[in-house]
């Protein structure tokens, strides 16, 4: 999950949904949870429920962006937010690990309570969903298709990387850039050049809204928040 910076809020909004061109000319038009890029139908999403938090509803620093699967598996829920960790205050790149199979698990040796933490942040946007899974809360509906898009990600990605290998040239590595905002899943693509600082740190500065305080400059790797739990 890609740690995102909003910036300070643009304007006060009447509507929550009036935010939305600000929001996408802030972060993109990634969804803030399974990071994949959305043309269309890609929703103004409140991380404290505005049927819940009715005076939150037009916050700048509620809103979010999510996709219809995301925000289907978040619903409506009450949200404790210590009880998660978020892409906006945490660095989120530090708490998941992206798996070839397309599956999303808690990053290997973190300890509590961080690990209980992102283990109900996966449950609530439902990114721990798979097909065929034993659990029926953790098995992918098939209009669930975010696993896919991570499985495709990583082929793409893998060849870039091979492409790579046989040219490299400042031009061969800012059309890998492009290609990797056109299809989004930041997280995959940092995964893939995780032994290239160079490329780590032209794929932070392409995702609009990154938070590049969460990522060593030299290095691109990820570095706890400030002020966040990871």
């Amino acid at each position: 999950m890609r740690p995102i910076e909003r910036g300070p809020a643009p304007r006060v909004y009447d509507d929550y949904r009036d935010a939305y061109v600000d929001l996408c000319g802030a972060l993109g038009q990634f969804c803030s949870y399974c990071e994949r890029r959305i043309e269309t139908h890609l929703a103004v999403e409140h991380v404290q429920p505005k049927s819940r938090r009715k005076a939150l509803q037009t916050s700048w620093t509620n809103l979010l962006l999510a996709c219809a699967n995301c925000n289907s598996c978040k619903g409506k829920r009450a949200v404790r937010l210590a009880r998660f960790v978020w892409p906006d205050t945490d660095n989120t790149a530090r708490a998941f690990e992206y798996l070839r199979t397309g599956q999303v698990r808690v990053m290997p040796r973190t300890r509590q309570p961080n690990r209980s933490r992102i283990e109900s942040t996966l449950t609530l946007v439902g990114l721990d969903r798979i097909p065929g899974h034993s659990k029926k809360r953790k098995r992918a509906l098939s209009s669930d298709i975010r696993w896919r898009s991570r499985q495709e990600a990583f082929d793409l990605a893998s060849r870039q990387v091979n492409d790579l290998v046989a040219l490299d040239t400042p031009i061969v590595r800012q059309l890998i850039v492009d290609a990797a905002v056109g299809r989004g899943m930041f997280s995959v693509w940092m995964q893939a050049f995780r032994s290239d600082g160079d490329m780590r740190r032209r794929l932070i500065a392409a995702f609009r809204g990154t938070a590049a305080n969460c990522f060593n400059p030299l290095t691109g790797a990820a570095m706890k928040r400030p002020g966040g739990c990871v």
